[in-house]
């Protein structure tokens, strides 16, 4: 069916473009339209599917037939306009849409063929006409020849003489890929004026001055049109031409005439699979005919012809269970079916299947073929129910255990693991009425977890058997022939365990009045002991007793005071005191309970009431002041505080000859002067409180209050304020001397110091004390004077800013410390880098210099000290030469004791070297 009326299309998302949707159609049309073997005139063939687009650009389009036999209406209906003696072979035409304005001009191909018809390429459709001549295989010796219509023929005085009608010239088929030779002649083309006058011919239209150019050229004295090239139907499958015929000078001989050319199909294309790899799945136990999967292929070559008809076969299947062929394919659509039952996936879980798809409708002797591969995938269903490994399991568990695993109950299911098919759930259905387990799947093996959720008690049930069913998650598919569930019991033993002993009520509260004397009994607080079928003693002891008011009989758990309980104490909470205390028993091991004994002490009137605040300021003038607002406080509660009396005692009659008292509520009352003037000072008011207590107590407090001068704002003056600190005018007085006095010592010891600085300037010392470096003398810790050294004279350290009372004094007359004044001898200068080699040299030169230098000191040391007193009575040993040879005495040595038997050896001649 064919259809080439207008058509616009909103919701195309690419840029719409004018002209037709395809640029090739094939109208079959029905037989019966055929009245024997032939179509008459006006028959309408087809109003069918082909479309153009006008885009809302294009107001109107006309279409024009390239056959004269067939025409298409305005509102694009395919009609017969001429009878049609034959349809045996299919039969191709090109229509042409033009715009009303003439600038637009689209093609398309429509090729009749009869429904039903095996399609072929058709040979020779055109041959047997005289003028037209040829077949579809043209030679350059006898090439097809078209000439032009003729429209005038020159006669006698008549003038011009109208001919016959315009011809229409039959398509030209061309079969793609020829192999030449090239160019290949196809038509010629003549005008019957070239016997008259010298003609040139020329074609154009794409393919031949347009893109693709030069696909078809004419030989402009012949006429002759060729071919340059082998065709591929593929990339175009007809060209429209136009041939013109001009004489020397270009001026036009013939109208143009139209020339179609049509690329004839091969079969030169195989079948291409969309994908080469298909992935589909089916159910297990499907039902033969259970659509699976659809492959496609496509054929580049003419989907109307047997080149581009594919055919579907399923070549081979992988594995063979149960049979080799559990699939089929619709060799037409390419839809893979079952074919066979017996699908599981527990012993296949894919197939494998190899399909072939074959062009020239599937001859495989003709026709090109190409394979692509489909997996199947068997998809699970819960066709398996899981089955208990045992019909009883056993398991025991400790009493009073909460969350651990008491049994694991092992479960095997053929089904997909982890999904619904597979997955486990567990349900007890009797033996535990208090509910005391549950079971948990384990996600990864599927066992069943019996747990305890709750405590179990050995004294009360000392076994359990459980009845325990598993089934999936899913529901079992229909028509298995097995129960959907498994079932099994669970035998669970429970183990006695030493439980602590419990008090039966916890806390336990005791209600006394506060002031319970010590060693009062408040209650007796006994545990009991859960381990009915054993006998254990129970022994009591104080864990937690804040204030220590408490204590436990260790046997029976009497609890007595050993102190007065006080309600006001810091220990009590919301007037509640609290005490924990333990139970233990004698197994093994042993087991502890703890209580709590909750004391709640009702309040008694213990406490007498306090005057707050206790200090207050007033003015000395009682127009000028506020009075005092006064209230008390109780440690005690109601009803044995408030309301509050307060009065003024008779004693001493001052308070109430100064003052006076008036009530402003229960908890509250004024203090006011009763007279109009009161010197400044401090006054101690006693006060009388008294409680609402039965009976009631009182208390007097003395509430300090301080008068002073006052403003005119009735605030204190700063010197009021001293007023009322108790000082006088004369101790005021004495405070501001001692102040001055202070002030003036402090004054003068600076000027002092400043003085005693000013001296030290102006007196220097013999010598720059910051040069003088014998002066910067460090002081150690006093060690005793052991040699007399602690009465020097530190001036002899001092170094002379002169040398000439050292000059004066006779030859010899030195202390050992002085500088000599005469020129000293050159010692040995020893090189900067020894050799060591020279050491024993450089140290006797040295030597030698030192015993004849008559300026060396009378010691042996070339370091000289600064002076330590005279007196020591350990000599000097100064009287030591260094190069003596002369004997000296050493026999005291042996006077100093063993310890020095050594030295007096070596010095006294005691020993042999």
């Amino acid at each position: 069916m064919a259809k080439f009326g207008s058509h616009g299309n909103a919701q195309t998302i690419a840029p719409c473009r004018p002209g037709f949707s395809q640029s090739f159609y094939t109208v079959f049309v029905p037989r019966g339209v055929l009245q024997g073997l032939n179509i008459h005139k006006d028959t309408l063939l087809s109003s069918g599917h082909v479309k153009f687009e006008t885009c809302q650009q294009i107001e109107e389009v006309s279409f024009e037939s390239s056959d004269p036999k067939f025409s298409v209406r305005p509102d694009g209906s395919l009609y017969a306009e001429q009878h049609v003696t034959n349809l045996t072979e299919p039969i191709q035409f090109m229509v042409t849409g033009r715009d009303s304005a003439g600038k637009y001009i689209w093609e398309t191909t429509v090729k009749l063929a009869l429904a039903g018809h095996l399609l072929s390429p058709p040979v020779n459709q055109f041959a047997g006409d005289g003028i037209y001549g040829g077949s579809s295989h043209n030679h350059y010796q006898n090439p097809r020849l078209i000439t032009f219509p003729r429209q005038h023929q020159r006669g006698s005085s008549n003038g011009l003489r109208r001919q016959k009608r315009d011809w229409v010239i039959p398509p030209i088929n061309v079969p793609e890929n020829s192999r030449g030779p090239f160019p290949q002649v196809l038509v010629r083309i003549r005008s019957d004026q070239d016997k008259e006058i010298e003609i040139r011919y020329s074609i154009t239209g794409a393919g031949a001055d347009q893109p693709p150019n030069d696909v078809y050229i004419i030989d402009p004295v012949t006429g002759k049109m060729s071919v340059t090239k082998p065709l591929d139907r593929e990339e175009r499958a007809s060209y429209h031409l136009r041939a013109h015929a001009v004489d020397i000078n270009g001026n036009q001989m013939e109208p143009p005439i139209d020339l179609y050319i049509y690329v004839i199909d091969m079969n030169d294309n195989r079948p291409e699979f969309k994908n080469q790899v298909y992935n589909g799945s089916v159910a297990e136990m499907s039902k033969p005919g259970t659509s699976v999967m659809q492959v496609t292929a496509f054929d580049a070559d003419d989907s109307t012809t047997a080149n581009g008809l594919v055919h579907y076969r399923i070549l081979s299947q992988t594995p063979h269970i149960p049979i080799p062929n559990m699939f089929t394919i619709n060799g037409a659509t390419g839809e893979i079916s079952t074919i066979a039952t017996g699908i599981d996936r527990e012993k296949v879980s894919q197939y494998t299947i190899i399909v072939q798809a074959t062009d020239m409708e599937g001859s495989l002797n003709f026709g090109l073929s190409n394979t692509a591969t489909a997996l199947i995938s068997i998809t699970d269903i819960n066709d398996n129910p899981p089955e208990l490994d045992s019909k009883t399991f056993q398991g025991e568990v400790p009493e009073n255990a909460v969350g651990v695993v008491v049994a694991n109950l092992t479960v095997r299911d053929k089904d997909q693991p982890h999904t619904p098919n597979w997955n486990a759930v567990y349900r007890i259905t009797g033996g535990d009425a208090m509910g005391h387990f549950a079971i948990r799947t384990d996600e990864v093996t599927n066992d069943g977890k019996v747990i305890v959720v709750k405590p179990v008690d050995y004294e009360r049930n000392d076994a359990f058997t459980l009845m325990v069913v598993v089934s999936n998650q899913a529901h079992l598919a229909s028509g298995i022939p097995s129960s959907p569930s498994s079932s099994a019991a669970v035998s669970i033993k429970v183990l006695d365990v030493n439980e602590a002993p419990v008090f039966p009520s916890n806390p336990k509260i005791i209600r006394f009045e506060e002031g319970v004397p010590a060693d009062t009994t408040l209650a007796t607080f006994a545990a009991l002991d859960p381990d009915r079928f054993i006998q254990q003693t129970i022994r009591y002891s104080k864990l937690s007793d804040p204030a220590n008011w408490l204590k436990i009989n260790r046997t029976n758990g009497r609890i007595t005071t050993t102190a007065v309980l006080d309600r006001e104490s810091p220990y009590m909470k919301k007037n509640v005191y609290e005490a924990t205390f333990l139970a233990v028993d004698n197994g093994s091991p042993p087991a502890t309970g703890t209580g709590t004994v909750q004391i709640y002490l009702i309040d008694v009137n213990d406490n007498v009431p306090v005057l707050v605040p206790q200090e207050a300021l007033v003015c000395e003038r009682s127009r000028h002041g506020y009075p005092v607002n006064i209230t008390a406080s109780d440690l005690d509660s109601e009803p044995n505080a408030g309301p509050y009396v307060f009065e003024l005692p008779s004693y001493p009659s001052s308070a109430r000859r100064n003052w006076t008292i008036s009530r402003l509520n229960g908890n509250y009352a004024q203090l006011k002067l009763r007279i109009p003037y009161l010197e400044a000072g401090m006054y101690r008011v006693p006060i009388l409180v008294s409680d609402s207590g039965n009976p009631p107590l009182s208390n007097t407090s003395v509430l300090k209050v301080k008068v002073c001068p006052c403003d005119e704002n009735g605030d204190c003056t700063v010197l009021g304020a001293v007023t009322v600190a108790g000082l006088g005018t004369g101790a005021i007085i004495t405070i501001l001397i001692c102040i001055i006095i202070l002030l003036s010592m402090v004054l003068f010891f600076v000027v002092w110091v400043k003085r005693r600085e000013k001296e030290r300037q102006t007196k220097p010392l013999l010598i720059d004390p910051e040069d003088d470096v014998r002066d910067n003398i460090l002081k150690y810790d006093e060690e005793g004077g052991g040699e007399e050294d602690q009465d020097y004279d530190l001036s002899q350290l001092q170094q002379p800013e002169s040398l000439d009372h050292i000059m004066s004094k006779p030859a010899g007359v030195r202390r050992v410390d002085e500088r000599p004044v005469i020129l000293e001898s050159q010692y040995p200068v020893r090189p900067t880098v020894p050799h060591p080699g020279d050491i024993g040299e450089f140290i006797i030169d040295g030597l030698r210099a030192a015993d004849n230098d008559p300026t060396a000191p009378p010691y042996d040391s070339l370091l000289v000290f600064d002076y330590e007193g005279s007196g020591s009575t350990a000599g000097s040993v100064s009287s030591l030469d260094s190069s003596s040879s002369g004997e000296q005495d050493y026999d005291y040595l042996n006077d100093w004791g063993p310890r020095f038997k050594k030295l007096a050896d070596l010095y006294g001649g005691g020993g042999e070297d």
